[in-house]
């Protein structure tokens, strides 16, 4: 029988242990509108989620107690240390949530504009089946190939997070050892179905100093326009 989405045991690995090499400074630690990047992030995940693992730089989570994170009071928060790539760091995260969780996101912490809208459509496509669900948007852009040509966008579209699997899909997917920019990739690879759900325009990754602006701009949208 299936379980419905009130009835599994979720768990979020929200996944910030970049350097921040690309932005010019630790990006996941700088303010959004009165809180960090990182801490809104983990707040919306804790109201989707019975807990949350959180992945930092290793300096950040030897003294993980001290940030201050924010969370539901009944929503469990673990901190770990990240490893040196993307996907090393979510193992490092899969190893630290309970073997009792059913259903496992995974969240880019630079995306803390992820609406509890997105992580419902996810929880919901996972509960019905999917052995991996990925929220997406349409590309909007016109798409050029370096070989030449344009690319036809309507058959293409952006991926984001939080993305969603059940625990034994996603635990089996990251066993290898393999890397990749996208977890669903390591899940398809390895036989499993893919799920692609509405996402949201707004939810979008902070990855330049321009992009910190935009998410200001767009959270100021959202008080004024509730």
């Amino acid at each position: 029988m299936i379980k419905q989405p009130s009835e599994v045991n979720i768990w979020t690995v929200v996944v910030a242990a970049g350097s921040g090499s690309r932005f010019g400074a630790q990006k996941q630690f700088l303010d959004l509108c009165g809180e960090r990047v990182i801490d809104r992030s983990v707040r919306i995940a804790a109201t989707q989620s019975h807990g949350v693992v959180v992945v930092l730089p290793v300096a950040s989570a030897e003294n993980g107690a001290a940030l201050g994170l924010l969370a539901d009071p009944d929503t469990s928060i673990k901190i770990v240390a990240g490893a040196g790539s993307r996907s090393g760091s979510v193992r490092n995260g899969l190893a630290a949530v309970p073997q009792s969780a059913d259903v496992i996101l995974i969240h880019d912490g630079a995306r803390p504009l992820a609406s509890a809208s997105v992580y419902e459509r996810v929880i919901s496509a996972v509960a019905a089946g999917a052995d991996a669900v990925v929220p997406v948007v349409s590309v909007t852009d016109t798409i050029r190939d370096l070989r030449g040509g344009v690319v036809d966008r309507s058959a293409l579209v952006a991926v984001q997070t939080p993305q969603g699997f059940p625990s034994s899909s996603i635990r089996r997917a990251h066993a290898a050892g393999d890397e990749a920019t996208d977890d669903a990739t390591l899940v398809e690879v390895n036989g499993g179905n893919v799920v692609l759900v509405e996402g949201d325009p707004d939810n979008i990754k902070i990855t330049d100093p321009s992009d910190l602006d935009i998410a200001r701009l767009l959270l100021r949208r959202r008080e004024e326009n509730p």
